[in-house]
């Protein structure tokens, strides 16, 4: 074998080893996916921080492949639709998942 050939398979393998390890599965994100939907965490999080009746440090926002889950505990159920509301308005967000309850309940 040459040595032209062997880097050349070398370099083959190495790109299929390389794109496997960014290749999206049904429970793992693709590092461009990765990437969207931390850009969709930061949106949904600065807008429920311009928000004046929500305490963005009471809700919790994770996104995986454009799904979007609220979680904590907020004052009322207006508090709720509001966070929903605002979530669904960004881009790239495919659904919301509500776990957003009401304190005290």
């Amino acid at each position: 074998m040459t040595y032209r050939k062997f880097l050349s398979q070398a370099f083959l393998t190495l790109l299929v080893i390389t794109s496997l390890g960014c290749a999206s599965t049904k429970t793992q994100e693709g590092t461009g996916e990765y990437f969207d939907d931390s850009w969709i965490t930061t949106k949904v999080k600065a807008a429920m921080f311009n928000e004046p009746n929500l305490k963005v440090s009471e809700i919790n926002v994770e996104t995986f492949k454009g799904e979007v889950q609220l979680s904590g505990f907020v004052n009322s159920d207006e508090d709720i639709r509001k966070a929903v509301a605002l979530t669904r308005e960004i881009k790239g967000v495919k659904s919301v998942r509500n776990d957003i309850r009401i304190k005290g309940r």
